[in-house]
């Protein structure tokens, strides 16, 4: 297939395509006088199908951008529980220090007049004891376990605070790219809200991918109906576990950056449906394409994570006769589509867990 590209290394990357406005899109335009036809069916579809790219890419990135976050927030939690064992440490060991620095600083270990006369203070006082051999071995190993200590202090209480604004920075990130997300599907919902009935299932049809009541493994409710769907494909063990689970979920919600039970996005639902069958996957699609065997498009099995657009930044579950079951965006439920043509189209790589 022309359109088929290997997976090769995947960057977390994905690019902003400009679009023309809804307006443009569902009213003719005079300018100067020129009257401009409406647009055809066929670039009405376009930009429903661009608008769909843009949000997958903007989805996962916000899901990238949580998980970035989460990690620092838990980092940070680890270096706080840290930076207070070492205090704690340091606390139980300020006080023998401070004796020796004193017993230093007022000469009743050392009788040097000198070294005392240039001190400028306890600790001062100490560390020129310890660089002029005054110390005991067991003093110097006190000054030394000290001074260690103090430096991982010094290095956590640094980390914590670079953790700190890691974390505050993702969550901005986060934010930015679920809004920008949410405004491409009021975007495409502007563009169909003024198209009939037919024409709108016209123009998703490449996206939506001919929801069928079949599967090519045997669903046996709608793709869009709620309550689930059955599986009666040839998949067995872990796949069959995997592909059960995901068709149960036909039906249910989509949320940007979803876990379930009942709702979902592209990836928690392809990572849960594994989890099922005891396999843990990454969280996001930047991760789960790196998550297994990689698998060309001649050799898909059912059970199959298969990834569309740069990035990747879509997956869904291949189901078997070309078909997969996915959650698209929050305008759609859960369905089994086919693939062919508009997703075999974008196929960017597939993996087996």
């Amino acid at each position: 297939m022309d359109q088929r590209r290997e997976r090769g290394t995947h960057r977390r990357t994905f690019a902003t395509v400009g679009f023309i406005a809804a307006g443009a899109l569902l009213a003719s335009t005079a300018v100067t006088g020129t009257a401009y036809a409406d647009p055809s069916a066929d670039d009405v579809r376009s930009k429903i199908e661009k608008l769909q790219e843009e949000y997958a890419g903007l989805a996962e990135a916000y899901n990238q951008a949580k998980e970035d976050h989460d990690a620092a927030k838990s980092k940070l939690a680890d270096i706080r529980e840290e930076r207070k064992g070492v205090q704690e440490k340091l606390e139980e060991m300020r006080s023998g220090v401070r004796e020796l620095a004193t017993a230093a600083y007022s000469g009743s270990d050392y009788g040097s007049v000198p070294f005392l006369a240039s001190s400028t203070g306890p600790e001062d006082a100490l560390a020129q004891a310890s660089d002029l051999g005054y110390l005991s071995q067991s003093q110097q190993d006190q000054l030394g376990n000290y001074t260690e200590e103090k430096d991982k202090l010094d290095k956590l209480e640094a980390e914590a605070d670079d953790t700190a604004d890691e974390a505050k920075e993702k969550l901005k990130e986060s934010k930015e790219a679920k809004s920008d997300a949410e405004e491409k599907i009021a975007e495409q919902e502007e563009i169909l809200d003024g198209l009939t009935a037919d024409e709108r299932a016209e123009a998703t049809e490449g996206v939506d991918g001919g929801s069928s009541s079949s599967s090519g493994g045997g669903s046996s409710s709608s793709g869009g109906s709620t309550g689930g769907a059955s599986y009666n494909g040839s998949a067995s063990g872990n796949a069959r576990t995997a592909i059960d689970f995901a068709y149960a979920q036909i039906g249910d919600s989509y949320s940007l950056g979803a876990n379930g039970p009942d709702v979902w996005d592209c990836s928690s639902l392809v990572q849960a449906a594994w989890r099922e069958a005891g396999v843990n996957l990454p969280r996001t699609t930047y991760d789960q394409i790196n998550a297994g065997t990689s698998v060309s498009y001649d050799n898909l099995q059912p059970g199959d994570l298969v990834f569309f657009y740069s990035g990747p930044s879509h997956v869904g579950l291949y189901v078997g006769d070309g078909k997969m079951v996915h959650a698209s965006n929050p305008s759609k439920p859960v369905a089994e589509v086919q693939m062919s043509p508009y997703w075999s189209g974008q196929f960017t790589g597939a993996i087996r867990p």
